[in-house]
């Protein structure tokens, strides 16, 4: 495990009661539920500074915040476990912060230092370390963001920007296994556009297309390709793969899709395990053509919240395609269970993906 160094923060200034003592962490329901504390760190006159670690509450905002307006808001999605030790690890937290300012920088917003993000990230975790749930399954969910400030009405980059952690404790995202549907008539992103960062405008987007699906009897969409609809991309808001014979098969990165860290991580665990790995445009016709001669062997998303969901039925132009049970399913599980065990501590990390908060 690594450590980094630790960031002096200008003011901190504790809750006078923690709530910790009416919450059950393990037992919380995902992203409702957040920690006792904040740290929030401010961008003016072409630098980052004033770095705080506040209660959590409402935030005081004009109306007239650009960010409300014009859409300069990034984030971030990662989690922090407990070990098997008691100790409070991170899960690969430089991939998090090297794809935040990526984001920043699309979004022409100002990149975070690491010393901020890093540093601002540990002293908030030493402090709400209580806040980890124990549970096998369970984790603190950690949102850093940034949204732009100025007090204007203009389209034009804000001048003044906040970076924000909070945290919530969290346990599994699905609780089953997923039926999607394949969207042939809307689209996540384009090329050229911003598919490939975490800005809010992606995510609200996906909202109106997810709710007619989810009218059908799915809980998710795959989205396809904006031109021509013929190539999956994602699915809901996670990366999508699938395990077609002995081969794993993923949509390549391009600048409609984001770089996921656990899909990154997956296939790391593909090649270990002498899977043959293919990054590359997956057509809807050969994954259908796969599941009509037996080949298609699973599918299944990968992002931060839910690590592995496994998707039972596929939907498309009004047909249902089931997939394997999950019992008979060979490759996703075993990731699902490694990492689990990764990151209780229960197995060495020979990645060194895991960070420990010292």
């Amino acid at each position: 495990m690594i450590t980094t160094a630790p960031l002096h923060i200008d003011k901190i200034t504790l809750t006078k009661k923690s709530r910790l003592a009416d919450q059950d962490v393990n037992k919380v329901p995902f992203g409702k539920v957040f920690t006792d504390h904040i740290f929030v760190a401010e961008y003016e006159n072409g630098k980052w500074g004033k770095t705080s670690i506040e209660p959590y509450g409402n935030a005081p905002m004009s109306y007239a915040v650009s960010a409300l307006h014009y859409g300069q808001t990034i984030f971030e999605g990662m989690k922090a476990f407990r070990t098997i030790n008691n100790e409070t690890v991170l899960f690969r937290p430089y991939e998090n912060y090297n794809r935040l300012n990526k984001s920043a920088v699309r979004m022409a917003m100002p990149e975070v230092p690491e010393e901020i993000f890093m540093g601002g990230l540990m002293e908030l975790l030493k402090i709400d370390k209580d806040w980890v749930p124990t549970d096998e399954f369970g984790s603190l969910y950690i949102r850093p963001f940034i949204i732009a400030t100025d007090e204007a009405i203009g389209v034009r980059p804000s001048e003044t920007y906040k970076f924000v952690i909070i945290m919530a404790p969290a346990g599994k995202y699905y609780s089953e296994p997923l039926k999607v549907l394949i969207e042939s008539s809307y689209f996540r992103s384009v090329e050229g556009g911003v598919g490939f960062v975490k800005n809010g405008g992606n995510y609200g987007r996906s909202l109106y297309p997810t709710i007619l699906a989810q009218k059908k009897g799915y809980q998710q969409v795959i989205w396809t390709d904006s031109k021509t609809h013929q190539y999956v991309e994602e699915s809901g808001t996670m990366n999508l793969m699938f395990v077609i014979g002995n081969k794993v098969i993923t949509p390549g990165l391009e600048d409609t899709i984001l770089a996921g860290i656990t899909r990154d991580t997956v296939l790391k665990l593909a090649r270990l395990w002498n899977y043959d790995v293919e990054e590359r445009k997956v057509s809807i016709k050969e994954v259908l053509e796969a599941h009509d001669n037996g080949t298609l062997k699973e599918a299944f998303g990968t992002g931060t919240a839910a690590t592995i969901a496994h998707i039972q039925t596929i939907g498309y132009k009004d047909k249902d395609y089931e997939l394997p049970p999950i019992e008979e399913r060979k490759f996703s599980p075993k990731v699902d269970e490694t990492l689990r065990q990764i990151r209780k501590g229960k197995i060495t990390d020979t990645f060194g993906w895991m960070l420990k908060v010292c």
